[in-house]
């Protein structure tokens, strides 16, 4: 079912070059959006509703959706559904408000403070998928952090479907009225991210956008970058699971093929120094992906972009899979915790074999907006720090600059910057 790699004496084999990996190309879908972008920062809502017709096949006249929409639509939630989301707000809002930090003073020396604070961002734009599969769960994860990290200004926008009234999923409705979240748009894509960046009649600007989507979302991510701020340009899903033979195989196998029925281009990576573990699991795929419901897209991923790798021991395995960087990673090995402390590049990782990233998906506390495509290596997830920019508070009494006025003189002199110096002698003589 996997192509296996057996990099079994292949210590300095270069891992990227050999590990397989979606490859999408967001610079060519740059210059498919780009004009969608441009349209709507130069004609705005009309842009947008022009864009929303091309490709959604929907016929907009207002934007935003009724509060009478989100109301109805959290009316009409199943009761179990409606259950489930509060307990991931719930956990989700204790890890958030885990990662804000305190203002800290810090004196320099005496008579001199540095302050650091953490303060919130005006406004935030949280896109919510909406194409292969409505994601009531990414409302979660993103506006909770938003929401804990103080964010006063907070609007979320989805595509619209036509078997939907022309509103977005009635899940994700009902997840932003479960949440308050009143300011939400029937606007899904390039033109939703640039109706954020840029701002159109009635939808102010936003100062940082977050959430996942296609290639087109990423692509117009990256043309806005600048003008507001992004999370990062998401890819396709993807899984990596670190394994010995202590790993039940069925297990190991049923987390495969639930990340690669989120795409066809998701990405799976099963890492063992045991080949009668990767032997198990190929018997186990060969059981289950047959009987499950996306078999289609399962077949396509992990026939695709997707490998088995059989490595000298669990060390090599660290290697291998620190050099991946996945999204997900999965530690099941004997000595799982103190080995997942040895992971340094991953987005989020799942330790033991009682903790599937599924459970991540959904309601073990974490983030699930994670870094894909091998930039865990410098980016982690969403969470409340995402929302927050830190500014420093600089207090000097006059005996500090004093002290200090040398050492200026003596630094600016150096780069030829004099009146840099004056600013100081002017304070000092």
């Amino acid at each position: 079912m996997l192509t296996r790699l057996d990099l079994r004496g292949r210590r300095d084999e270069d891992l990227l070059g050999v590990l397989p990996r979606a490859e999408i190309d967001v610079a060519v879908a740059v210059e498919d959006i780009r004009a969608v972008v441009e349209a709507v920062r130069d004609r705005g809502a009309d842009a947008v509703r022009e864009a929303t017709a091309r490709f959604d096949g929907v016929t907009l006249t207002d934007l935003r959706v009724p509060a009478a929409a989100l109301q109805r639509a959290l009316e009409e939630l199943d009761p179990k559904v409606r259950a489930a989301l509060e307990e991931a707000i719930r956990r989700n809002r204790t890890v958030s408000q885990a990662q804000l930090r305190p203002d800290e003073v810090v004196k320099v020396v005496d008579g001199a403070t540095v302050t650091e604070r953490w303060l919130p961002v005006g406004r935030v734009g949280l896109y919510v998928p909406g194409g292969r599969v409505a994601y009531p769960s990414s409302v979660v994860m993103n506006a909770v952090p938003a929401l804990v990290a103080g964010v006063g200004s907070l609007a979320v926008a989805s595509p619209p479907k036509a078997e939907f009234g022309n509103l977005p999923n009635p899940a994700i409705l009902a997840a932003c009225a479960l949440l308050g979240v009143e300011e939400v748009y029937a606007v899904g894509g390039a033109q939703a991210i640039a109706m954020f960046a840029y701002g159109v009649e009635g939808v102010p600007p936003v100062d940082v956008i977050t959430g996942p989507g296609n290639v087109y979302v990423a692509a117009a991510k990256r043309l806005v970058q600048g003008r507001c701020g992004i999370d990062s340009e998401a890819g396709p899903t993807e899984i990596a699971i670190l394994a010995d033979h202590t790993a039940v195989p069925a297990a190991v196998a049923a987390d495969l093929v639930a990340q690669a029925e989120h795409d066809p281009l998701a990405a799976c990576l099963l890492v063992s120094d045991s080949a009668e573990l990767l032997d198990a699991v190929d018997v186990e795929l060969g059981k289950q992906v047959p009987a499950t419901k996306h078999r289609d897209r399962v077949e396509a991923a992990l026939a695709g972009q997707s490998a088995q790798v059989l490595v000298e021991d669990l060390d090599h395995g660290l290697e291998v899979v620190d050099a991946w960087a996945a999204e997900h990673l999965e530690v099941i090995t004997a000595d799982a915790p103190e080995r997942a402390r040895r992971v340094r590049n991953a987005g989020a990782i799942f330790v033991g074999g009682f903790t599937p990233v599924s459970l991540g998906d959904y309601l073990a506390g974490s983030n699930h907006v994670l870094p894909t495509g091998g930039t865990a290596r410098f980016s982690a997830g969403l969470s409340a720090q995402s929302f927050l920019k830190r500014m420093s508070l600089v207090e000097y009494s006059a005996e500090a600059l004093a002290t200090v006025a040398p050492h200026v003189a003596a630094l600016g002199g150096a780069e030829d910057l004099v009146a840099h110096v004056e600013a100081v002698q002017v304070r000092v003589r």
